[in-house]
């Protein structure tokens, strides 16, 4: 695993959450038991399984995938032939694991879930950064699958885009029904929410008009979000912003949202904007079609 995804994934899941939740998702399918294995399977029967790709795409989740074996049985071995971040090609051998027999079934749908679901979100998100063209970055969104958010936005990364906020703690996004509850208006309230956190917390404004982009310029924002524009009126409007946010003295990238999809991606990449964030690498990201193969070892 190239070490600046190793770091993320040490950042956005440490090895024991990552066991725990390895844990719960092994129990989902076990229950009591694997009725099936442990009545056809001699106990001390031993087993290989071949992890291959069948499509082309982008890995991620190998992590996690070998967690769910050596859970299954701590005295497995684990061959990994590709790494997170690698690009894949159908036939590819990808992974080997050599174990007990009951043990490699009773991992086999558990680990090809992470493994499939995550090299889907990696692949979905390697092909937008491929269509962005390095005119913008390409950003993930808190529409994640709940319990698996932390290993989604890792997968994100695996395909080679960034990843917005992890939730509500750790960056401040002021969208539309803050500031319709909050009273005032887009700049009143970043001024508002800046002096309550202070400094160095980031924070996105969520503008809904040109005003409200300019009043959240004013009023501290870090990042300003353009939501449901078309790259003409975000062309139109950047160098306006760009120009007060120089006059501010202060450092501001501009995103865009709303609408984006494979289709429209690269005009929205040519209009000047920063950044791109889009919900659809994790929520509607299909699973990348993966096989394993088990195999009786004498």
């Amino acid at each position: 695993m190239p070490a600046a995804l190793e770091l993320a994934l040490a950042d956005l899941l440490p090895l024991a959450r990552l066991d725990d939740l390895v844990a719960r998702a092994l129990e989902e399918d076990r229950g009591a038991g694997d009725l099936t294995s442990d009545h056809a399977i001699p106990p001390d029967a031993r087993a290989r399984a071949r992890l291959v790709a069948k499509a082309p795409g982008r890995l991620a989740g190998l992590v996690a995938f070998t967690r769910v074996f050596e859970q299954c049985d701590p005295t497995c071995r684990v061959q990994l032939e590709a790494a997170d971040g690698d690009t894949v090609a159908p036939g590819e051998l990808l992974a080997v694991v050599e174990g007990g027999a009951r043990a490699l079934l009773l991992a086999e749908r558990t680990a090809l879930n992470f493994v499939q679901r995550l090299s889907g979100v990696a692949t979905a998100t390697a092909a937008l950064v491929v269509r962005a063209g390095g005119r913008a970055r390409i950003l993930d969104t808190r529409k994640t699958t709940p319990g698996l958010r932390a290993l989604e936005k890792y997968a994100v990364r695996c395909g080679g885009g960034e990843n917005h906020r992890f939730g509500l703690f750790d960056e401040v996004m002021i969208k539309e029904n803050h500031i319709d509850l909050a009273g005032g208006d887009a700049e009143s309230v970043t001024r508002r929410v800046r002096a309550g956190v202070g400094p160095e917390i980031k924070m996105t404004v969520e503008a809904r008009d040109d005003d409200e982009a300019r009043g959240a310029v004013r009023g501290g924002a870090d990042v300003v979000l353009l939501d449901n524009r078309t790259p003409a009126a975000i062309a139109a409007l950047l160098p306006e912003l760009r120009a007060l946010a120089q006059t501010c003295g202060r450092a501001v990238e501009f995103e865009a949202s709303g609408g984006i999809d494979a289709a429209n991606l690269e005009d929205y990449a040519g209009c000047g904007i920063d950044r791109i964030s889009i919900g659809a690498v994790t929520h509607s990201a299909p699973a990348l079609d993966l096989s394993l193969y088990v195999e009786p070892v004498a």
